[in-house]
């Protein structure tokens, strides 16, 4: 039988219900990309013993793939305009899955990289493709209902994805981590054959447009961006100089991409290329309040990931597993949060939502400093909760609020370049607070290396805490300015 494939045909075989069918294709996708993403940390001790890495050449199995997703969601955008919605997503998927193959069967460690960053490139251009549908597909009414409750699935993922990680590790090694991506792969593939369309997004047919991708543009991104994490890494291990040099580099080579993104944005009138980011976007006001909050938002968010498991091992010296058990609940409610906020999107204001998102992250992070060696565990699963709460305030009203007031021609660019922005302020955020916490060691006398924690070691961990509630609160001031200005409101 053969399959509708145009977004006409889509609409019309399944009427009403074919946006959500189309929702839950690209969500089964998002969540094996975001798997992928979070779950390889539970393998890198085993991973590392194996293949005989130190920390350095370990820390690239992630850091690799965090600049390879941050750099390749530019390129969605041209992607879907050049070879639609179909043609982007399962190739995306094809390349996740030939990189958990690959990365699994290995015996060397250059392969097993080189497969990690093949699946961060996948996974940095799925990852706009639902905010693009969402607003493309959905009325204003639904969308943060449909936002709500795609995210509640996504979440899942990295909610339960390291509990299972660590089981899968335990029973068969390193190498099932990789592999786990594989079914969500086919599944999601057979999905897409259903219900993704061959058009591009607006409905029209892919390839139309004569555009070649930024090729200049997507290096000059790709050298800063990848200087610019590792000056942060070079910083975190001592190396001042080099740190200071890859800075300058990683600042030269952003700044002449923007400078190139203002000239192609200019030239776009008379017919030139699309720039990988439309300087365009940021004329509205809610967009570039909304990236500011994106980019610190991100560093707040990836770098609590990175800074609450560290702190309950190494600073409260309790074991991996029970770390596992303690975070899941917040995991959890932070899936249901989200779908009860989804809703609230769609009829309460999208400044207020950030911001009690942020103030409630901000106070979870501050209130750690009242969790002590002799605290009772339940005291820091409610502040993880508190915190999982703000989250799910967050997140779904986040990119509704930054995106709506933009015309539809700019989603696809505003999607990506949100996204971009949010996860290069979380590989800063990781970095930071490895930063800081070494930084408020030394300054207080102690290592992470000591095999006992200390009240030392604990004003450094509650230190960087509140860098990290400072940060949720600097954040609040552009969120309360997502508001549209009166004059666009009244259109």
């Amino acid at each position: 039988m053969n399959h509708p494939a145009t977004l006409p045909e889509m609409q019309a075989r399944y009427g009403e219900r074919y946006r959500w069918l189309l929702l839950l294709a690209v969500m089964v996708g998002t969540m094996a990309s975001i798997m992928s993403s979070t779950i390889i940390n539970v393998a890198v001790p085993d991973m590392s013993q194996y293949f005989h890495l130190g920390q350095e050449r370990a820390q690239w199995v992630a850091s690799g793939f965090m600049v390879a997703m941050t750099v390749s969601m530019l390129t969605t955008p041209w992607l879907l305009a050049r070879y639609g919605y179909r043609r982007t997503y399962t190739g995306t998927m094809w390349l996740l899955l030939i990189g958990g193959i690959v990365g699994g069967v290995s015996n060397n460690f250059s392969l097993v990289l080189a497969a990690r960053v093949a699946e961060g490139l996948a996974a940095g251009v799925v990852q706009p493709i639902p905010a693009i549908i969402i607003l493309r597909a959905f009325e204003p009414h639904e969308q943060g209902r449909a936002t709500g409750i795609f995210g509640m699935g996504v979440v899942l993922a990295p909610a339960l994805g390291p509990s299972l990680g660590g089981l899968l590790v335990d029973w068969f090694g390193w190498r099932s981590i990789f592999f786990m991506v594989v079914p969500f792969c086919l599944v999601s593939m057979w999905l897409a054959r259903r219900f993704v369309p061959t058009t591009a997004p607006g409905g029209q047919a892919a390839g139309q447009d004569g555009d070649t991708l930024d090729w200049p543009g997507l290096l000059l991104a790709s050298v800063g961006t990848l200087c610019f994490l590792n000056s942060l890494v070079q910083l975190h291990a001592g190396a001042v100089t080099l740190a200071g040099g890859l800075l300058v580099v990683a600042l030269f080579a952003l700044a002449l991409f923007w400078t190139r993104q203002r000239r192609l944005g200019h030239a776009l009138a008379s017919g030139g290329n699309s720039p990988l980011m439309n300087p365009a976007l940021f004329a509205s006001r809610p967009f570039a309040m909304g990236g500011i909050v994106a980019f610190i938002y991100g560093m707040a968010l990836f770098g609590s990931t990175y800074l609450l498991p560290v702190f309950m091992q190494l600073g409260l010296q309790l074991s991996p597993s029970y770390v596992g058990t303690i975070l899941l609940p917040a995991g959890l409610v932070l899936a249901v949060t989200i779908g009860v906020a989804g809703r609230l999107a769609d009829r309460q204001p999208t400044h207020v939502l950030v911001s009690v998102g942020l103030a409630l992250l901000a106070a979870s992070f501050a209130l750690m400093v009242t969790v002590s060696l002799s605290t009772g565990i339940w005291l820091l699963v409610v502040w993880a909760i508190l915190g999982r709460i703000g989250l799910g305030f967050i997140l779904p009203s986040l990119n509704l609020g930054a995106m709506r007031a933009l015309p539809k021609p700019l989603i696809p660019q505003g999607a990506s370049a949100i996204n971009f922005l949010r996860m290069l302020g979380g590989s800063v955020g990781v970095s930071l607070c490895g930063i800081v916490l070494e930084w408020r060691l030394t300054t207080h006398g102690d290592t992470l290396t000591n095999p006992v924690s200390s009240p030392a070691r604990l004003a450094a961990f509650d230190e960087a805490f509140l860098m990290l509630a400072t940060l949720c609160a600097v954040a609040l001031l552009a969120a309360w300015r997502l508001r549209e200005p009166p004059a666009s409101r009244g259109e």
